[in-house]
């Protein structure tokens, strides 16, 4: 069975309860293939060569220990996640071909982190939602069979952090607490880690999820621009409306007129692909691709060649991206990269 055959067997089962790995225990992902010609046709070889830089610049930032950081040693679960699905979203998993040796170490950092643990938390709520994300999508897709338990048991630890953290309003902030308050920001990345895990087979109570469609339609959603907040439904951002739009089309909302008005709001932003001109902007079109994918083939073909060509443009001579003049965050080679290889499919939950 090849990878793509995994993939599309992963789509298959998700809704019903089991996870790829229950079918094919004695079998290890297979190394993904190379996209054959007319596989992705806006994949062009300037995109390609950009994102193969960037994987390389990252397999030299890559800490001692497996884990990928700011300078400083600082974000080291944020980092180390969204490095582990830059890979990944090219086709790379731990244990298979040319980095499958450095990534085995990131997920073994990420493994450590469980076992150390009391309660399986990793962090700020940020650091969190992308650490529980980037298990949900190594479940089964590592050379090692015996990874598959301990990833599984790392998963549903991380995912009972998020369900006990969800406030009464429907959303999260920064600390693991119901009474922490909530944001738009948090409550986007969490939650698209609980969607992955939830096509993974987890269970993600309705419950949860009709609070967070709650929270998004009736604390965050502006009628009058069909933008999203920070806090509450005044001052819709693009970061804040990308981040609301991806996740209430993953609750199941993406046919409802007020998350197609957050499409349109996008849409109709004229400086949404200059980096000198918004704010946020690795998170913004983080978000607002995988939207456009869910939006449909229409918006998808029109976005992409725009976003693909300006993360061309910006990229740094060392293959990096970093956001505006600051350095402190390790986010911006690993969302580039992920964005650039959005065609690919490799990752269930950036799938339509």
């Amino acid at each position: 069975m090849n990878h793509l055959t995994k993939i599309t067997l992963a789509l298959c089962i998700a809704f019903s309860g089991m996870h790829p790995t229950q079918l094919t225990a004695q079998e290890p992902a297979a190394p993904a293939e190379a996209p054959k010609e007319g596989d992705a046709l806006e994949l062009t070889e300037a995109a390609d060569r950009a994102m193969e830089r960037g994987l390389q610049q990252l397999i030299s930032t890559q800490n001692p220990d497996g884990s990928w950081s700011n300078p400083d040693g600082g974000y080291k679960m944020a980092g180390t996640s969204l490095g582990l699905m830059a890979f990944m979203v090219k086709g790379h998993f731990p244990g298979f071909g040319r980095h499958g040796a450095a990534l085995d170490r990131a997920k073994e950092f990420l493994l450590k982190h469980d076992r150390e643990s009391p309660t399986g938390y990793a962090g700020a709520m940020y650091e969190h939602g992308l650490y529980t994300l980037a298990l949900s999508e190594l479940w089964g897709m590592t050379a090692k069979k015996e990874d598959n338990k301990k990833i599984q048991i790392a998963l549903e630890r991380a995912v009972q952090v998020i369900l006990r953290a969800q406030s009464p309003l429907g959303g999260w902030r920064y600390h693991a607490r119901p009474d922490a308050g909530q944001d738009t920001s948090v409550t986007a990345m969490v939650f698209v880690s609980l969607a992955s895990a939830r096509q993974a087979g987890v269970l993600v109570p309705t419950e949860t999820i009709d609070r967070v469609v709650g929270y998004l339609r009736d604390q965050v959603w502006n009628e009058k621009s069909g933008g999203f907040g920070y806090q509450g439904n005044t001052g819709s951002t693009l970061a804040c409306t990308a981040g609301g739009a991806y996740a209430a089309q993953l609750c199941g909302m993406r046919e409802t007129e007020w998350v197609q008005a957050s499409i349109r709001y996008l849409e109709n932003s004229p400086k949404i692909f200059n980096q000198e001109e918004i704010g946020y902007y690795f998170y913004t079109h983080y978000y607002a691709i995988q939207a456009m994918v869910q939006a449909g083939e229409e918006h998808y073909t029109k976005w992409y060649p725009q976003i693909r060509d300006a993360l061309i443009s910006i990229q740094q001579p060392d293959g990096s991206w970093v956001e505006g003049k600051s350095k402190n965050y390790p986010h911006a080679t690993p969302m580039a990269i992920i964005i650039l290889g959005t065609p690919h499919r490799y990752i269930p939950i950036y799938q339509e």
